[in-house]
């Protein structure tokens, strides 16, 4: 018999969102005062993605998924970062490229 937390993140695979449900629950343990690992562990998710959980959460107060022109605005500001020295023709290039535009 399975209990409730090795059934929570049943089926997740490495490209899957985790529910709004299962990010509900991450930031219940958050304030239940459970570490990053600890909760990491109970759920069977990464330390990382219950890192970004509480992170998002402290930061903008929600746990929902960003949406798809949020993501573009992230994708501009990791193109320009990681490429600050070409020139802006080969930005916008690039971030097209990067867009499937």
């Amino acid at each position: 018999m399975q209990t409730a937390s090795t059934n929570i993140c049943e089926g997740m695979g490495h490209s899957q969102e985790l529910s709004e449900f299962k990010r509900g629950v991450v930031i219940g343990c958050h304030l239940c005062n459970k570490s990053m690992r600890e909760i990491s562990l109970l759920l069977n998710i990464p330390r990382s993605t219950v890192s970004g959980i509480i992170t998002k959460w402290k930061q903008l107060g929600t746990t929902a998924t960003q949406s798809q022109s949020e993501r573009g605005q992230s994708i501009l500001k990791h193109t320009v970062y990681r490429s600050h020295q070409l020139s802006a023709e080969s930005i916008a290039k690039d971030f097209q490229t990067s867009c499937g535009l």
